[in-house]
This record gives C-alpha cells, structure tokens and sequence, in this order.
C-alpha cells in the first residue's frame, strides 16, 4: 500500500507539471494571433488567456474521461500492480520531454499526442497491444487528424464570407472594427483550449485515484478540476515566447480581421470536440485555421517551408514519444524489479 500511494502521488505530481507546461507551451494558440496584430498587449493577452484557461477548465468533464478510459485497459492498473502506475509516469515523463524539447525550437508541436503517443507506447511495453481499447484509439486519432483540416477549412470560408462582406469598406475601416472583435474571438479560443487541454491531465489524475482505490467512482473530483485548472493557468502566464513567434509571425502575416477568422474558427472546433469528448491538438488546430486564413489572398501568402517543419514534428510526435515511454517503462522495470 504505501508504493501504491507514493506511485499515485507520483502520478499526480507529474500530471500536474505535464499540465503546467502544456499551458505555457500553448500559450501561443490563444493570444499569437492577437500579439503579432498589435491588438493586445503580451502582459494584457497573456493574463487575459490564463484567467480564460481557468475557467474553460473548470466546464465539463467529457475529455477527461476519454483520456481516463478510452485509450488504455483500466485493469492494468489496479491495487498493487507498480508496473500499471509506471506506465502512466513514463507516459506522462515522455509527453514533458518532447514538450519541454519542442517548446525551446519553437516548434508549435501537440501536447495531446505526446501524452496519447506516451500512454500506448508505455502500455504496449508493459502490456501488449491487447490492453489498448482500439475503437476508442481509432476515434480519437481520426480527429486528431480530421480537426486540423476542419479548423483549416472553416477559416478559409469565414474569412471569404468576412471579405466578400466588407469588400466595400476601406482597409482602415475593417482594421477598426475586427480589432475588439479579434480580443473577444481571442478570448474564446482561450476558454476552448481550458475545456480540452486541462481535462487531460484531470483524465489522467482521476484514473490514477480510481485504480488506486482513492476515489470510489471514476468521477473528476472538484480538488482535481481546481488543481489542473491552476496549473494550467500558472502555465499559461508564464508564456512560451518562442512558440507565440512562430504562430504569430512566421506562418503567415495576420492583420486583425484575419485573426479573429483564425481564432473563432479554432474555437469553434475545439469546443465542439470538447462537447463529444474528443482530445484534438489545439495546436494543430490553431495552426491549420490560421493557413487557412493566410490561403484566401493567395497560397504563397503561407510560409509553406515553416509550416512543413511543424508538419514534421506533428508526424513524428506520436512515434517518438511512445518510444521514449517504453524506453522509460522498460527501463523503470529492469532497474526497480517490478
């Protein structure tokens, strides 16, 4: 019993810090945009998208319990079974590295598939393939894939409807009025990455609880919201500055009414997924809303050499962090003898 708790513990202490980082390391998906046009401030949007981040994730609980039990054979584990709770912390050590990595190239990598990536390739070592739940792995990488492209194609004809719209107003006019509009559509991306991205690591903590016979149910517990959520936010206000350039600056150039295209358009679907229980990339969506926006003037309008790196570190996420979770696991189990 006391390895149990200290393995829950432990659990829990890496979540949290999983989840402080993911906060800083998407900091760029709420406010990159509304930066990068002059609208906000970085102290304003950066303080803005944590309070937002509290509260998105303070609403539902339908990814967490994805994450808790639709990716992994909860009875691998249950009391007693060290080799279960190791495979969550070489998941979740996995998913801190390929962040904590990706964030100082300034790569706008997914938080979502490193910790996906870690769980199954922990699971597989200590396990085998037989302990994934498949249909729920299947679903959730269909939109990991498809949200992306949705984000992207929403965008695209928002931005076309905005153009076609205001084709008569001058470029001064449509400047002034998308720049309080592209704060508020700022705002609700931040509030939509809180309802999916913070019930991650919730997802995660409550299922360390329940096979640990903490909690009785599989039921998020208000401690475990508040914490994740506070985690998220500290994360959030500390900024990940490297990251908040790339999305801002390099992909395509932004002028406000393509920001609040980009923006609403990412929130919309992130919010959506969150509403079915769907842990999407916020990055990726983000990413792919605001190449949407930058292919309405024209495809060389987006920096397709920047956007292909990021597209490499997409492709690559899932497979190298599930290595490096079974090297972990692995090498966890030979060292400790469990």
């Amino acid at each position: 019993m006391p390895e149990l708790f200290w393995l829950v513990g432990a659990v829990v202490v890496f979540a949290l810090v999983f989840d402080f980082i993911n906060g800083f390391h998407d900091t760029a998906n709420a406010i990159a945009a509304s930066v990068s046009t002059g609208v906000l401030s970085p102290r304003k949007a950066i303080a803005g998208a944590a309070v937002l981040n509290f509260v998105g994730a303070m609403i539902g609980t339908e990814v967490a319990k994805t994450m808790g039990k639709g990716i992994i054979d909860t009875s691998i584990l249950q009391t007693g079974s060290a080799a279960g709770q190791w495979v969550v912390i070489a998941a979740l050590l996995s998913a801190i590295a390929w962040n904590l990595l990706t964030w100082w190239w300034g790569l706008p990598s997914s938080s979502s598939h490193a910790i996906i990536g870690g769980l199954i390739g922990a699971a597989v070592a200590g396990f085998g393939v037989d302990k994934l739940h498949w249909d729920g792995v299947e679903r959730i990488f269909l939109f990991l894939v498809a949200s992306p492209i949705v984000g992207g194609l929403v965008s695209f004809t928002l931005m076309v409807l905005l153009m076609w719209l205001f084709r008569p107003a001058s470029p001064v006019t449509v400047t002034n009025l998308f720049r309080p509009l592209q704060i508020f559509a700022a705002g609700f991306m931040a509030l939509s990455h809180g309802t999916n991205d913070a019930q991650k690591a919730m997802g995660i903590i409550t299922l360390a609880l329940f096979t640990g016979h903490f909690i009785p149910e599989f039921v998020v517990p208000l401690y475990v919201k508040i914490a994740a959520a506070i985690a998220m936010a500290l994360g959030t206000s500390a900024g990940g500055w490297k990251i908040i350039k790339t999305m801002g600056t390099r992909i395509v150039k932004l002028q406000p009414v393509n920001g609040f295209a980009s923006d609403t358009a990412a929130a919309l679907t992130v919010s959506t997924a969150s509403a079915f229980g769907l842990p999407v990339s916020t990055t990726h969506v983000v990413s792919g809303a605001i190449m949407g926006v930058g292919a309405t003037r024209r495809v060389s309008a987006v920096r397709w050499g920047v956007a292909g790196n990021m597209m490499i570190a997409w492709v690559l996420t899932i497979p190298l962090t599930a290595t490096l979770a079974a090297a972990v696991f692995l090498g966890m189990r030979y060292i400790l003898k469990f």
